[in-house]
């Protein structure tokens, strides 16, 4: 809604003059969106008293500024309404001004406030703290900007098809939430996406039973995928670890991540775990390892190879996990190591 076809190009001097005085870089902003000082108007001094009046600093302020320069293009009263809205969900006005700080994007994004309104009303009416619903407003904005009745669609989408799974009644609102909490950009998706990729994995003889577990373990990454690049995955993981059918549903519904990643993504992690030595016999008994990337891999193997274990001679649950996990378990093989071997009937040496 900001004009940068600006003929003459010239800075408005107010504003420099206002973002002087707040000890803001402009030389940061003429870099990163030289557009915002030419604007005819900004509410520099207005914007900063809001955020002031907040809590934040002059440090702070400044700093949301030179990450956020359109920030200042905001009206009060715009602010103002976004300030009460952030606050139906913040516990006090000093975490909504750290949210600012950390996120200011997500913040100054005003032009979808009654979208925000509505899906904020929603996401608490199904159940979502409020906690959960501040890290989706800033790290998931966009699906606050959807109208609520596309998100509303896309929920009723999902419970119908975990009651048609033969998901209980009980369990759907916990379901629906984990699903949420886990990842919120599945709402960025249609509810036919949804529909074709569940009817994919049937006709592809996955019990109900069997989808609905996929449906958990993807965490939403099911409603990323399409039909094509499963087809394609599978194919090629069936004759990479030359099964039967049955023997790669199997290993799918181990490793999910044979279904979700496309050919070009397995090929290359399973040309890396090759050339480290590991046969496709121990992949395929601990097809998770797929789920990590090469260079994860041949870091973990290095660390591992460092204390004499060699992942070559047995099995690959060592290099699985994430990172907390990876952590665990190399700290038990080190105190492993480490331990000194103690031999209760061996004779006390004691001098004389």
């Amino acid at each position: 809604s900001y004009t940068t076809d600006t003929k003459s190009r010239q800075e408005n001097e107010k504003t420099i003059e206002s973002l002087y005085n707040l000890s803001v870089d402009i030389k940061k902003i003429r870099r990163l969106k030289e557009w915002v000082l030419l604007q005819d108007v900004a509410y520099v001094k207005e914007i900063a008293g809001i955020l002031q009046e907040m809590g934040a600093d002059e440090t702070a302020v400044a700093n949301i500024f030179e990450r956020c320069p359109e920030a200042i293009l905001c009206t009060p009263e715009e602010i103002n309404s976004q300030r009460a809205l952030w606050q139906l969900v913040c516990q006090n006005e000093k975490q909504l001004i750290k949210l600012i700080e950390q996120f200011p994007e997500s913040f100054f994004t005003t032009k979808y406030h009654q979208n925000q309104k509505a899906n904020i009303t929603f996401f608490q009416e199904l159940g979502l703290k409020n906690n959960i619903i501040t890290r989706f407003l800033t790290s998931a904005p966009n699906i606050f900007y959807n109208p609520v009745e596309k998100n509303k669609n896309v929920i009723e989408t999902l419970q119908r098809n975990y009651l048609n799974l033969g998901g209980s009644e009980a369990n759907m609102k916990i379901w629906i939430l984990k699903l949420l909490s886990q990842n919120p950009f599945i709402l960025l998706n249609n509810s036919t996406t949804i529909q074709e990729n569940l009817e994919f994995l049937q006709k592809n003889d996955f019990t109900d039973h069997e989808v609905l577990q996929l449906l958990s373990k993807l965490k939403g990454f099911i409603f990323q995928l399409n039909s094509t690049t499963m087809q394609k995955s599978m194919l090629f993981s069936k004759n990479v670890f030359n099964c039967s059918d049955q023997e790669l549903k199997e290993l799918v519904l181990k490793c999910p991540a044979l279904l979700y990643y496309s050919v070009p993504v397995l090929e290359e992690r399973f040309e890396g775990l090759l050339k480290e030595g590991i046969s496709v016999a121990q992949i395929r008994e601990t097809p998770m390892v797929l789920e990590l990337t090469t260079q994860i891999v041949q870091y973990r193997i290095k660390k591992l190879s460092a204390l004499g274990y060699d992942v070559k001679s047995g099995n690959l649950e060592s290099l699985n996990g994430t990172k907390k996990d990876f952590e665990v378990t190399y700290g038990k093989i080190q105190s492993k190591k480490e331990r000194p071997i103690f031999n209760p009937v061996a004779p006390i040496h004691i001098e004389d």
